[in-house]
């Protein structure tokens, strides 16, 4: 039997109940990788575990730094973390209210420096002794440093700051075995996104919205994006740390 391109890697993904997180947890399981899937969810996680029973799943709060550091704790250390929990904050700079804001950068950059802070030192240990490479994937968007997008004030805020934070990483820790990417999808088909369009004025617009700022003509599907995050998992990326790679659909060609 063939091995798969992260065999032998245990990878811990944040917010895997749904959406891309689920997505791609399920598409390194695929690959061979000893997946840790969390969420704040317990059911869904129970319905991801089903579908995949492969798959170790822990709720887990990443607002918490108890909860964080109990769980680093617990696990064995990781060779790839994904850190892919986060929200949209609807709104312009007069619209975002000072609990969008920090609802926004708790979830979206303070989740992330909690369970680096957490896991690192792990990751760092175990890429020591073997002579390998860790991964650190941070879920950014093409709403952030690299274009403005009108209504998002606080999301584009906090997807910059993801940005500078994962070249940050990638910059302190190149020589010490470790990669930090940022990963910056388009408009992709989630649960969250379809959330918001249902909570639009207009519903059937707002989707025709969405779709007309892709050139490709339609929403990116969560399969889309998994196999950057495998790539980015894999040790075909052996080479590639502080970047943000793009899968947008030519939005920012």
């Amino acid at each position: 039997m063939t091995a798969g391109r992260l065999t032998g890697k245990t990878i811990l993904i944040t917010a895997a109940a749904q959406g891309i997180g689920r997505a791609s947890a399920l598409a390194c399981a695929r690959e061979g990788a000893s997946v840790i899937a969390t969420d704040i969810n317990a059911e869904l996680l129970e319905r991801l575990c089903a579908e995949a029973p492969g798959i170790r799943t822990a709720v887990l709060d990443v607002r918490s730094d108890a909860a964080v550091s109990a769980l680093a704790a617990e696990l064995p250390a990781l060779d790839v973390l994904f850190n892919c929990a986060g929200m949209v904050a609807n709104g312009s700079v007069l619209e975002c209210t000072e609990a969008d804001w920090d609802l926004s950068f708790d979830l979206n950059v303070k989740s992330m420096f909690r369970m680096t802070r957490a896991f690192l030192p792990g990751m760092l240990a175990k890429a020591a002794q073997s002579g390998g490479s860790g991964s650190v994937i941070n879920m950014a968007s093409m709403a952030s440093s690299i274009k403005g997008f009108a209504n998002r004030c606080a999301y584009g805020a906090t997807k910059a700051a993801v940005i500078g934070l994962t070249k940050s990483l990638a910059a302190d820790y190149v020589k010490a075995g470790l990669r930090a990417n940022a990963l910056c999808p388009g408009t992709v088909d989630t649960p969250s996104l379809r959330g918001r369009i249902a909570s639009a004025a207009d519903p059937v617009q707002a989707e025709k919205d969405f779709v007309a700022r892709q050139p490709m003509g339609r929403l990116a599907l969560v399969e889309d994006i998994a196999p950057m995050v495998v790539f980015l998992a894999s040790d075909e990326s052996l080479f590639v740390t502080g970047q943000t790679m793009l899968v947008d659909g030519g939005v920012t060609i």
